[in-house]
């Protein structure tokens, strides 16, 4: 790693593209995005849904296969999905909940880069439209969120914002319709004024007074990808740019040693978690490459999380230290113990959308 006051001499460019052999987004995304191609689905709780974390890392590597422009694992991507529409359908998710909805988002990735299968965009788009249809027996709250513009799924917790928004603002980039997009707009600004503390941070749920790092995480990339896809020209742009500010500014107080970020964000005797630190890398990484973020400020901080992500590595490329899945709690000797794992998709994602954002042209 190069030493503070070369870093300090480098440009933005250089930062975010120029790294040492072993750690460039090229070589950690090719380990990744290649050892998930063999990987067992997974599917969410005791439900036979496929699991959102499995979506995510599936999104990631087809991100890092176009920004490399590898059309082999862009390829395996597709013959994956295509082997589980016809082998797994009783895994494919139902429509009717925030961690099954987002499933759209994939379908609608793949057509990205297969146009000519008609199918996935039209899959895709029903997910994202079941968002917004009521069911026909619908609940009285349900009936009124459906009354103010939001999705019946909504439920004020964090996670939220990534699995409303991802599949809506795909079907926006699929379509150029700007009601998915004003959907997803519209439904992050209900989060970030009823959620967003005074420190830029969110709480694991409005009862559970906790910075969960993973939870945080997903609010974190949720704002980024809004942004990545909404006209400034919206009404809600900057709501929403505000909100993300005050996040990432928050986000560099509460850096550990490491430059990453603990299970508890603001606990400093907490261990390292590395989904949630991919997370708020990729928010960042994100952030001075679209000139959201002062580049002097974000991308030392940006280079130098990423680096100290691939260590937490191992030789069979799972990443370590992720929190296993975690449902709310008011209690924090609860978020203090909660499992390792290694190699659990809510990590192995993460690290792939950074490596796709780093090679992304600005």
């Amino acid at each position: 790693m190069l030493p503070l006051l070369a870093l300090t001499g480098m440009a933005k460019e250089d930062l975010l593209r120029d790294f040492p052999a072993g750690s460039t987004p090229q070589e950690v995304g090719r380990r990744l995005a290649y050892h998930f191609i063999d990987g067992k689905h997974v599917y969410w709780g005791d439900t036979k849904n496929l699991g959102y974390y499995e979506v995510c890392t599936w999104n990631g590597a087809l991100m890092w296969g176009r920004a490399m422009g590898d059309k082999v694992i862009l390829q395996k991507m597709k013959e994956r999905f295509d082997d589980f529409l016809t082998n797994y359908k009783e895994n494919i998710p139902a429509k009717n909940h925030v961690d099954f909805n987002m499933f759209g988002s994939l379908p609608l990735s793949l057509y990205a880069s297969f146009p000519q299968e008609e199918s996935y965009k039209v899959m895709g788009l029903d997910y994202a439209d079941s968002q917004w249809e009521l069911p026909e027996k619908a609940k009285e709250s349900e009936k009124r969120l459906a009354r103010q513009g939001y999705t019946w799924q909504t439920r004020m917790w964090i996670d939220d914002m990534y699995m409303i928004t991802i599949v809506q603002a795909w079907a926006y980039r699929t379509t150029g319709d700007r009601k998915y997009i004003d959907r997803a707009a519209h439904e992050m600004v209900k989060y970030l004024d009823e959620l967003q503390r005074p420190n830029g941070l969110f709480y694991h749920a409005p009862d559970v007074p906790y910075y969960w790092g993973r939870g945080d995480g997903w609010m974190a990339v949720g704002l980024t990808e809004v942004l990545k896809a909404l006209p400034k020209d919206s009404p809600y742009y900057k709501r929403i740019m505000k909100g993300y500010r005050k996040m990432m500014k928050s986000l560099l107080r509460y850096r550990n040693d490491e430059g990453l970020w603990n299970q508890l964000i603001d606990q400093p005797d907490f261990w390292t978690e590395t989904s949630g630190s991919a997370m708020f890398t990729y928010a960042f990484i994100r952030g001075v490459k679209e000139g959201w973020l002062p580049a002097k400020t974000y991308a030392p901080a940006a280079r130098k999380a990423w680096l100290a992500l691939i260590p937490y590595i191992n030789s069979n490329n799972d990443v370590t230290n992720i929190c296993v899945g975690t449902g709310k709690k008011n209690d924090f000797n609860y978020y203090l113990d909660r499992p390792k794992m290694t190699g659990d998709y809510h990590g192995q994602a993460p690290y792939l959308w950074c490596a796709a954002a780093l090679l992304e042209k600005e």
